[in-house]
């Protein structure tokens, strides 16, 4: 799947206080690896996630190997609304 990072960072930011810890647990993954996934680098704190970065407009392209994270916060974001 393939995203701008702008519009993953919206996503992230637009997630209701406690998505981060929710997402990590419903996953089985460390709280940073999901932030790595929204762009953080702390990978000394939490995996590497399976994503590509390519340049361009709107912060570039972000290629997901997995989105299991990305349908999560999703789906978040849909009960939130």
């Amino acid at each position: 799947m393939n995203i701008t990072y702008t519009e993953l960072r919206k996503i992230k930011h637009n997630l209701p206080t406690g998505s981060i810890s929710k997402i990590a647990s419903e996953l089985q993954v460390n709280e940073q690896t999901v932030r790595n996934y929204f762009g953080a680098q702390k990978y000394g704190e939490g995996e590497v996630v399976p994503l590509h970065r390519e340049p361009g407009p709107s912060g570039g392209i972000v290629q997901l190997d997995d989105d299991r994270i990305l349908k999560l916060a999703m789906k978040i974001l849909n009960q939130q609304n």
